[in-house]
């Protein structure tokens, strides 16, 4: 005479707990992706009361405070900053360029960057920080 079990051992993955593990990873996430900004070099910028954001694609140009230039990050001397950046333009002349200076630099040497955008055509916004 054989004997039967009644009840028979089914496996089974519990998933209830899984939606709320990926809304906690969505929400990491999306709060780590806002805080990074990969193309900013850090520096102390100048405060204004109206600041606007621009949700175009910009070209960033930072100058630091001994006066080392960086188009996207990467390194230019001043000679070679205008056709660096004509060179990121692509030729298009729409394209922003927002300028990242500090703001205990000269205002002669944000006017030697901005002649550049004079010369060209360009569209050059200075970047502050809020007050």
């Amino acid at each position: 005479m054989s004997i039967k079990r009644k009840r028979r051992f089914h496996a089974e993955v519990a998933t209830s707990s899984l939606s709320d593990i990926m809304f906690f990873l969505l929400l990491f996430f999306l709060i780590i992706s806002t805080l990074a900004n990969p193309n900013v070099i850090k520096m102390t910028l100048p405060k204004a009361q109206a600041n606007e954001k621009t949700n175009k694609q910009f070209i960033s140009l930072s100058v630091t405070e001994d006066k080392k230039f960086y188009i996207d990050k990467e390194s230019v001397t001043f000679e070679a900053l205008e056709s660096t950046l004509m060179a990121k333009m692509n030729g298009e002349k729409d394209q922003t360029v927002v300028v990242r200076i500090p703001f205990n630099l000269q205002v002669q040497d944000l006017v030697d960057v901005l002649q550049i955008g004079v010369r060209n055509n360009l569209k050059f916004v200075i970047a502050t920080s809020p007050k």
